[in-house]
């Protein structure tokens, strides 16, 4: 059985978030761990959302909410979060709600930039650090293959395939009244991770070109391939000082790369107009600093508020596309399901097929009797997985694999892990 827990933007505050984000797209292994029932975990862990998709043992009459008690529980470790609030705070779907949320959220239908381009990526990179990690299953690989194959669908089919949407961009736009000239703006760029290069895109689509990059880390690969002056630790509290748009984007923990009071005694007298955009998970930027005189924050809670709502038909159109792939994906999982049956049933058919063969040769009997016992056998399992198939893709498919166990003498007909 498939499971989803999950917290986001729209139900969830920015501090919960952050705290969860923490745990990191690698946490699948401990997750699993979780509960003996959990046999494989993925976790998708981004700025606007944390979550977590389990494959869960499905035996007969079994419950998937001890093991996802066990998993909140292992959460709530992680995250220093009480497990009462854990519980409170994430949703929880199963079943075929999983592909539906899934989908959803890879098509960019449940971020604040509507139809953002990142999250694809981010989607197929969590799927990726499970697999390093051991931690996927074959059902958890067919969802999230099928996750990235939907979201191409959409992009493809619909209007939120025009380039350029994503949440970095969205601040960049709503920062354009507040900046005036960006061509004439001395910018900062705090971070050289993934998000580094999205936000250096989208600062040169706007017309920047005076980015200088500071990096908490000390990296420099980054500035040196996109020919951007580096801003070295000693400098980095007068740089931001002097900047007139400071964008921070770092996935470094542990401290604020902008707090109230050493950027207060940077800035000294200044009340200069100073546009500070953190787009970090979690924050980056103490809070603190939208009591400075001139300074303006522009966080993801306020890029929230101020997100466009896309067209209704937009959006209709990418729904309808997503729920038609989660319905196709709940019918090849139904007949994936009754496949051992299949292979059951074929071997047994097969062996009395040889073994009748061989007595049909050893009392002489022709080509032509040999080739109407292989027509007949065919003719025969054809039917039957057929009717396999077409009574799985309903949901009658346990009923089917039970027959086949019942008839078919050795078959175990277990359910595909």
């Amino acid at each position: 059985m498939l499971v989803c827990l999950s917290a986001h933007q729209r139900t969830t505050s920015l501090e919960d978030l952050e705290r969860l984000s923490v745990i990191g797209d690698a946490a699948a292994t401990e997750l699993t761990a979780a509960h003996d029932a959990i046999r494989g975990a993925v976790v998708l862990a981004t700025c606007n959302r944390f979550e977590a998709y389990f494959d869960v043992d499905d035996a007969p009459d079994a419950s998937p909410i001890p093991a996802m008690d066990a998993a909140m529980e292992r959460i709530a470790g992680l995250t220093a979060l009480p497990f009462r609030h854990v519980r409170e705070t994430v949703d929880f779907a199963h079943g075929n709600g999983v592909a539906q949320h899934l989908f959803s959220v890879a098509a960019g239908l449940d971020s604040v930039a509507l139809g953002e381009d990142e999250i694809s990526g981010q989607v197929t990179r969590a799927l990726e650090t499970a697999r390093r990690e051991g931690a996927t299953t074959g059902p958890l690989e067919h969802l999230f293959q099928r996750a990235t194959e939907t979201s191409r669908a959409v992009k493809n089919s619909t209007r939120l395939g025009e380039s350029g949407r994503s949440l970095v961009r969205l601040a960049v736009e709503l920062a354009g009244s507040r900046v005036g000239a960006w061509e004439d703006a001395r910018v900062l760029l705090v971070g050289t991770g993934r998000y580094a290069a999205a936000s250096l895109a989208a600062l040169r689509a706007v017309g920047a070109t005076d980015i200088r990059v500071h990096s908490p880390s000390g990296r420099r690969k980054f500035a040196q391939r996109e020919n951007l002056t580096v801003v070295a630790a000693d400098a980095f509290a007068a740089e931001a000082a002097a900047a007139d748009v400071v964008v921070t984007c770092t996935t470094t923990t542990g401290a604020y790369a902008l707090t109230a009071a050493e950027h207060r005694a940077a800035r000294g007298e200044s009340d200069a107009a100073q546009l500070v955009i953190d787009l970090g998970m979690p924050r980056n930027v103490e809070p603190g600093l939208r009591g400075l005189a001139g300074v303006e924050l522009l966080d993801l809670d306020t890029i929230r508020v101020h997100a466009p709502i896309d067209e209704f038909a937009t959006m209709n159109e990418a729904r309808l596309i997503v729920h038609t792939a989660a319905q196709r994906h709940a019918m090849a999982r139904r007949v994936h399901e009754v496949s051992p049956a299949v292979v059951d049933m074929r071997r047994y058919v097969h062996d009395v097929l040889e073994s009748e063969i061989a007595r049909s040769r050893a009392r002489g009997g022709d080509a032509d009797t040999e080739a109407a016992l292989r027509h007949f056998s065919g003719a025969l399992l054809h039917g039957l997985i057929a009717q396999g198939h077409s009574l799985a893709s309903v949901g009658e498919g346990p009923a089917w694999r039970d027959a086949v166990r019942t008839v078919f003498p050795g078959g175990d007909s277990r359910d595909p892990s």
